[in-house]
């Protein structure tokens, strides 16, 4: 995975403000663009560590976006999540 992150960079270093929108949005365009076997490639290659990470995100924002939707939680209380491994 961090060799298509970097390919990513490389591609769009020029563009990027190291804002996290930019990010989101060179991220949301490539995204649509592929298809459901590339993005099964993509994964394939990733370590085991990696798709912890990825997995780990994406169930941490999908819990955050229902708190907040169920009025459990005010997105101030929830700050970003911060990079590196879910414990």
């Amino acid at each position: 995975m961090m060799k298509f992150v970097d390919q990513l960079y490389e591609l769009y270093k020029n563009r990027l403000s190291g804002d996290e929108e930019d990010a989101m949005i060179i991220v949301s365009s490539i995204l649509t663009e592929l298809d459901r076997e590339h993005l099964m490639e993509i994964i394939r290659e990733m370590s085991y560590t990696e798709m912890y990470e990825m997995l780990g995100t994406y169930l941490v924002n999908k819990l955050h976006a229902k708190l907040i939707k169920e009025g459990a939680a005010v997105p101030e209380e929830m700050g970003p999540m911060e990079e590196g491994p879910i414990h």
